[in-house]
């Protein structure tokens, strides 16, 4: 599981309000910044690389 210290937010929620973190590793962990208490979803990194491709997000 994603420990506490590794999130960061995603590059495509940079200056808006509606904002996403994930803390990618074996397990990728995504959650709303507003409402972290509210839980998060955990993806296999192999099925979090496939969401980014995709959604047309990789680099």
């Amino acid at each position: 599981m994603p420990s506490e210290r590794s999130w960061h937010k995603a590059t495509y929620s940079a200056g808006t309000d509606n904002c996403v973190e994930v803390a990618e590793g074996p397990v990728t962990g995504v959650r709303d910044t507003q409402y972290r208490d509210r839980g998060r979803l955990d993806l296999p990194a192999g099925e979090w690389a496939a969401l980014v491709n995709a959604v047309g997000l990789a680099g």
